[in-house]
């Protein structure tokens, strides 16, 4: 028996666009929550959001039977925490603040087993082969994962089609945020300077034939990036959306009048 499909790399590979949402609560529930809505993949952040290891694996947990596939962004592009969160059964790494071939060629190693790379083999431990029971997984785990590596710098970008050319990277995302920063527009990612030299990155990935992938909570440029042919695309976040939410309720509960009488509306 196979390592599980990965049907997430099957669609990039089909060039069928992915939506997904950012999950930066570090919360199984949450995770649960937004799995149930139908989103394509939802983002596991382990970069800027509060989760470690056991964490994640909940929220792994907590996502299974949906039809959501996990992507786990690790803190930092190294081997030590990629072999845990491949274990752990990722299937999919979104490795952040790529800017050279050289590491992302690394990264490439960091997910495969000899000797193709210098993954640790220790799956009969492991979630990834459902604790031994897989017996072929050694053999065919390579084949399923999907490695997508983030730019998101003057540095990145200069060196994105020795990037975007290497054997074993499946997709390149753009991070219009760090990448703003980068150029002098820190906290502006919807600069025009900036907004320029992401579309063009979208535009030179995908003319390279490698998948290209960005986060917008707007969903006008949202769509725009799929026009420019973007395949895994993120329309928000669940930290954004709970803190809008609930910001929006005490401002609407402020500017209600009492109700006269039952109305008939649902009371939760």
């Amino acid at each position: 028996m196979p390592a599980p499909k990965n049907p997430f790399k099957q669609a990039l590979k089909e060039g069928r666009a992915q939506i997904g949402l950012w999950q930066a609560l570090a919360n199984p529930y949450t995770v649960e929550i937004s799995a149930g809505a139908g989103y394509d993949w939802l983002l596991l952040d382990a970069e800027h959001a509060p989760n470690d290891v056991p964490l994640l694996v909940s929220q792994l947990q907590a996502m299974k039977g949906s039809v959501s596939h996990a992507v786990i962004r690790p803190p930092v592009g190294e081997t030590w925490i990629i072999k845990q969160l491949l274990d752990i059964g990722a299937q999919t790494l979104l490795v952040p603040m790529v800017d050279s071939k050289e590491l992302a060629e690394a990264m490439v190693k960091a997910v495969r087993y000899p000797p193709y790379g210098m993954r640790g083999v220790g799956a009969a431990l492991a979630r990834a082969s459902s604790f031994n029971r897989i017996p072929d997984y050694l053999q065919t785990a390579n084949d399923e994962i999907c490695l997508l590596l983030q730019v998101e710098s003057r540095a990145g970008l200069a060196a994105l089609d020795a990037i975007a050319s290497t054997e074993g990277v499946d997709g390149v995302f753009i991070g219009p945020a760090d990448l703003a920063a980068d150029m002098g527009f820190l906290g502006k990612p919807g600069a025009p300077e900036v907004q320029g030299e992401v579309e063009k990155a979208l535009l030179r990935i995908r003319s390279l034939g490698k998948a290209a992938g960005i986060l917008t909570a707007d969903l006008a440029l949202a769509k725009r990036y799929l026009e420019l042919g973007a395949t895994f695309v993120a329309i928000g976040n669940d930290v954004t959306l709970l803190a809008n939410a609930t910001t929006k309720l005490l401002d609407d509960f402020r500017k209600a009048e009492p109700a006269k009488g039952a109305t008939g509306a649902g009371v939760y």
